[in-house]
């Protein structure tokens, strides 16, 4: 099978999943793109990975999706291998155009089988049906896919998978991971920012011995537990490639940014547990900035007792081989800790070592002189945007899964409208979203209310949410407030004027009505003196720039958070 045609195969593949229930089209998009079809026969399909994250990862959570597209297409179970391939991603960074990297130290090395000493290219199983296994005394067996009458599009040296199970009928799709992730491990996107970035940061004292191996203790925050949706998929892949190239210079620094509890402290010590596992030998420091100016503070205080201490403070970052600072826009009008730090960003830099930072706003909007915002600037810029209802859903259903297997509570699940009306009522912080489902899980255990209804939640929940859905709120409320906002008159946001300064003002009316209230087109656009097809049409222009534009999401939350108050 020639490369054109295997390709073609595996896009047919990737679009049968897309068309199954419950799968997430950001994920797809995320991973399915770092995987390569290297082989395929009648009942075989051998992939390829460019690290080893993005192996386990689809094997742990689509391998059966892939199985069950492929029985799909042509009636035939399908063994299906993933090995990993470490000359991948050099070869798409290349092929994008960008600078050539040193192969990941992330990815795992080619394994190759041993025959009389010599290396053997791993290709497929003689039999598809026949398992891979580790072979005596723990090597890995060569396995031929040619033999087995796939055609390779390539040959590549691997790693082969451990095990490649032989495939029975396919069972229906659950949506369910194929293996579903430790209790330990599991916090959804956003769930933690600042306490478990503040517990992250713990270090040694100003002055005192730092020991490397002690200096911060691991985080639960990771790759595999984040949630991914459209809204944070850019920031997850660049993330994702920092931490499995450290150093390359297209996204040194890597710069976050988003509002307050959408997942980006998450991301940056995703990256530090990823680079902490995989490169042990590259040394990770993490710090919050509000701890970065206690020590900071610290340091200076001791220097007139102890010369050293200071020296230690900053030996501390500048040794390291990663440096991720959260927060960055709390050093505004610090300018002794900002140049600290742009003297640690210049030297680090300077010698191929990786910055990560975030901060709640993009670099040019943060207050401090052009030399840093544009220095800042200068690698990768992405924004984590609030999630939409089907991210925030994921999340609300990743945490009481979670959350059940942790405290017990299997014996309780919260119902489907339960878990729609929390993701549709929460505001953007994710950490307002978790509270709500852990209030309705401990309301169901410890009241014995297993059965909670939809009126139950919204009674439990209704001085809850920020930017959600008020009681007793309504169009003309929603109109006031509006018109309050914007200095229109209610004349004018009801007349047929279309000049920006009425008609974005309008839309903004009509789409929190929509979001806020629970009626429908016809009956909004009636209270703006309009039809149907023109509220449709506001809603959608204001969802387009809720993506796009910081401006506008602001504008939005202010407008809920003001009539949630109502």
């Amino acid at each position: 099978m020639d490369s054109e045609k295997l390709n073609d195969r595996w896009s047919a593949v990737k679009a049968q999943i897309l068309g199954y229930p419950d799968v997430n089209a950001a994920e797809i998009s995320a991973f399915f793109s770092r995987l390569e079809p290297q082989a395929m026969s009648d009942s075989f399909l051998m992939l390829t990975a460019g690290n080893e994250f993005i192996k386990t990862w689809v094997e742990d959570h689509y391998l059966a999706s892939i199985q069950r597209a492929l029985f799909d297409m042509t009636g035939t179970p399908f063994a299906v291998a993933i090995a990993v391939d470490p000359t991948q991603e050099q070869r798409q960074t290349a092929q994008a155009g960008a600078a050539t990297a040193a192969p990941s130290p992330a990815a795992a090395a080619p394994v190759m089988a041993q025959a009389a000493g010599a290396a053997v290219p791993l290709a497929a199983p003689a039999t598809p049906a026949t398992p891979v296994t580790a072979g005596a005394g723990g090597g890995l067996n060569p396995v031929s896919a040619v033999a087995a009458g796939a055609e390779p599009c390539q040959v590549v040296e691997v790693a082969a998978p451990s095990t490649v199970a032989p495939v029975a009928a396919p069972q229906p799709f659950s949506g369910a991971p194929a293996t579903p992730p430790s209790p330990a491990s599991v916090a959804p996107a956003g769930a933690i920012e600042t306490s478990e970035a503040s517990r992250a940061a713990a270090s040694p004292a100003a002055g005192s011995p730092m020991d490397p191996a002690a200096e911060q203790p691991a985080s639960t925050l990771t790759f595999s537990n984040f949630v991914i949706g459209e809204s944070n998929q850019m920031a997850y892949s660049m993330a994702n490639e920092v931490a499995g190239n450290p150093g390359r210079p297209i996204f040194n620094p890597l710069f976050i940014y988003g509002k307050s509890g959408l997942g980006k402290t998450h991301l940056m010590l995703a990256i530090k547990n990823y680079i902490d596992k995989t490169q042990p030998h590259l040394r990770t420091v993490y710090a919050d900035s509000a701890d970065f100016v206690s020590k900071y503070m610290e340091a200076s205080v001791a220097h007139d007792r102890e010369k050293a201490s200071f020296k230690n403070f900053k030996h501390y970052y500048e040794e390291a081989d990663v440096l991720l600072i959260d927060d960055i826009q709390y050093l505004q009008n610090k300018k002794q800790c900002l140049d600290m730090v742009f003297q640690l960003f210049n030297s680090l830099t300077a010698q191929g070592k990786q910055v990560v930072l975030s901060a709640d706003r993009a670099p040019k909007n943060i207050d401090v002189d052009d030399r840093y915002s544009s220095r800042f600037s200068s690698g990768g810029i992405v924004e984590v945007r609030p999630p939409d209802i089907e991210t925030k859903l994921a999340i609300v259903k990743r945490f009481a899964e979670e959350c059940s297997r942790n405290e017990g509570f299997s014996q309780c699940a919260i119902p489907d409208d339960i878990q729609m009306y929390i993701a549709e009522n929460s505001s953007s912080n994710i950490r307002e979203l978790l509270s709500a489902v852990t209030n309705v899980l401990y309301r169901m255990v410890f009241s014995g209310q297993s059965d909670m209804t939809i009126e139950g939640a919204r009674v439990l929940l209704e001085n809850h949410f920020s930017g959600g859905m008020s009681r007793n709120l309504s169009a003309e409320d929603i109109q006031r407030e509006v018109e309050n906002f914007f200095k229109v008159s209610h004349a004018d946001l009801l007349s047929a004027k279309r000049s920006r300064s009425i008609a974005y003002p309008r839309q903004i009316a009509i789409y929190l009505c929509r979001q806020l209230l629970d009626v429908p087109y016809e009956d909004i656009g009636r209270k703006f003196n309009r039809d149907h097809s023109t509220a449709i049409y506001a809603v959608g222009a204001i969802e387009e720039k809720l993506k796009k534009e910081r401006d506008v999401q602001e504008e939005v939350e202010t407008l809920q958070k003001i009539l949630s108050e109502l």
